[in-house]
């Protein structure tokens, strides 16, 4: 059996999807098997990784009717046989030592989950992301905190090796867009120990066609968006305050925080499609006012904020 499951799912990524392959392909660490999956492509992108397989024994290609992001990896999860599984978008590119240096982490570190930094390409400049040169090694605690401050690193499943056994009780969600943001802290909750070094080994590719493209460009923000994040957040909260209760005050800090995040962006690109949605978050702020306002955790803009747009409304 495999070492490593290299899971990708396509989707109408013909003119990408060869580069991101490629990128696998070329890795320093053989032991893999590379399950590629066609969700339902229009264009030739599920051709082309037939191509691939046919010369390569190592990749496996699933062809499957459209759905979401998250239905796609559990298609690849089902087939995956390798002791560690990594997730690789196919618009973005893994450098040559990514696999082998996520699987020296684990080993070296007996960790279920390592990690590393990346890079993130967008109009046509590379800038860093989440990119740190310490060592650390972290239980699930510290772990799922350092994901809530988005510091080090964050939900987005590339760049990080998982042991599969993980995945036996927690899969992605069949339905919903940003599936993520619903199961990537799950993970980080069941595992024992967490090797991280923010050293960059994978480029994000950023851009309109993308995924991403609604998380990083705000004034795309739309109602549905927000409320499927708000809805995610809150099952978030109830999830990790019961599995991890020593952190249940950072946990619902961090709901609160994101709501804050959230008003200001539709208050600076004046989203007035999404009054509605504002309406939902500042009911619950004022709701909850004193509780986060002295909060520990609350910092002094999100003080700030709660002072112009919340407190007047009490």
């Amino acid at each position: 059996m495999p070492e490593i499951s290299v899971i990708m799912l396509t989707y109408n990524r013909e003119n990408l999807v060869s580069r991101a392959i490629e990128s696998i392909l070329n890795q320093s660490f053989k032991d893999f098997e590379y399950i590629i999956v066609d969700n339902g492509s229009d264009d030739n992108s599920g051709k082309i990784a037939d191509e691939y397989a046919l010369k390569d024994n190592r990749i496996r290609v699933v062809h499957k009717d459209k759905g979401n992001i998250g239905s796609g990896r559990n298609a690849g999860l089902d087939l995956a046989r390798g002791k560690y599984v990594t997730f690789i978008d196919d618009d973005d590119i893994a450098y040559e030592d990514m696999l082998e240096f996520l699987y020296e982490l684990a080993e070296k570190n007996d960790a279920d989950v390592s990690l590393c930094g990346s890079y993130k390409e967008e109009r046509n400049k590379i800038v860093p992301n989440c990119v740190f040169s310490e060592f650390v090694l972290m239980d699930a605690k510290t772990a799922v905190v350092e994901l809530l401050r988005r510091k080090k690193y964050n939900a987005a499943s590339p760049t990080k090796l998982w042991r599969r056994k993980l995945f036996n009780t927690i899969r992605f969600l069949n339905t919903g867009k940003y599936d993520d943001i619903t199961v990537i802290y799950k993970l980080f909750a069941e595992a024992d120990r967490i090797a991280a070094q923010g050293i960059p080994k994978y480029c994000f590719s950023r851009h309109q066609g993308n995924n991403s493209a609604c998380t990083t460009n705000d004034r795309l923000l739309n109602p549905r968006q927000i409320n499927e994040y708000l809805r995610a957040f809150k099952e978030r909260t109830k999830y990790l305050s019961k599995k991890l209760p020593q952190i249940a005050g950072y946990v619902q800090y961090s709901e609160w925080s994101y709501m804050i995040s959230i008003c200001n962006k539709i208050h600076v690109n004046e989203l007035n499609n999404c009054a509605s949605s504002l309406c939902v978050i500042e009911t619950e702020l004022i709701k909850y006012f004193n509780e986060f306002y002295y909060s520990i955790y609350i910092h002094d803009f999100e003080k700030s904020f709660m002072d112009k747009y919340i407190k007047i409304l009490l």
